[in-house]
């Protein structure tokens, strides 16, 4: 009998990447997630059984290592991988950003996506092709002002799932990111209090604010996003490679708001 096919996922313990795993698994997927909160993933294990999760710190390439060892060793191959793992970084004026703030945004959102990738590929190979998936941002699309390390991380991601895209293309591996806008959810709650404080509004005027910027006027669900990745892994998605997709209801601007 075949082996179900194998998605691998960073920061998947918790949030859109949680939900992610729980949409592959849905489609007979054999989900491995790390993360690097260490009750997050002893949680997992205890309410997903089927699937496997590490403790793992995505801007640490020798954890990176060490994790896909364990995944070589386990299944032999990996047939998708999702660069989920992420962190908001500092919300301030560029003059007010700490250099260690700095290093740990691009540490984890941009380091961590090429240690995963770069582990990944061989993996996929062995599989006869396979997809990857980087979660990007709609910070991708604007600049976005008092957010300089996270936006400029998630423009550099464009330019690695481009690149990627046509040097992995020949090997039947495509490369995509999806864009997601602001996800409901603890994360972006904790960014527009951090937000508030910046600007010295309350929690409801920057939501409001926030929700503004989008066309439909509301935040997205993780799930429009899992299912997103899941049609761009699936034999549906197999001619889609090298795009940038968003999964925000349309964001007009992140920078409309700044004088409000």
């Amino acid at each position: 009998m075949a082996q179900a096919p194998v998605i691998v996922i960073s920061g998947a313990a918790t949030g859109l990447g949680r939900r992610i795993a729980e949409r592959f698994e849905e489609g007979g997927f054999r989900a491995h997630v790390c993360d690097a909160d260490p009750a997050a993933v002893q949680e997992f294990r205890a309410s997903h059984p089927k699937a496997a999760a590490s403790i793992v710190d995505v801007s640490d390439a020798g954890q990176v290592d060490a994790w896909f060892d364990e995944i070589a060793a386990k299944y032999g191959r990996v047939d998708v991988l999702v660069n989920n793992a992420g962190i908001a970084g500092p919300t301030a004026p560029v003059e007010k950003i700490e250099p260690v703030d700095w290093d740990r945004t691009i540490a984890v959102d941009l380091n961590g996506q090429f240690y995963c990738t770069r582990r990944a590929v061989p993996l996929l190979r062995a599989a006869g092709g396979g997809s990857i998936v980087n979660i990007a941002s709609s910070a991708a699309f604007f600049g976005f002002p008092l957010r300089t390390p996270y936006a400029a991380c998630k423009w550099a991601l464009l330019g690695l799932t481009k690149t990627l895209a046509m040097e992995l293309g020949p090997e039947g591996i495509r490369v995509n990111a999806i864009c997601p806008g602001s996800i409901k959810g603890p994360r972006i709650d904790g960014v527009i209090e951090r937000d508030a404080v910046a600007r010295g509004m309350t929690v409801a005027q920057i939501r409001k604010l926030y929700e503004r910027q989008v066309s439909l006027r509301q935040f997205v669900d993780a799930e429009d996003v899992a299912n997103t990745a899941y049609f761009l892994a699936s034999a549906q998605g197999r001619m889609i490679s090298g795009q940038i997709i968003g999964v925000d209801g349309h964001t007009e601007s992140l920078s409309n708001w700044l004088d409000d």
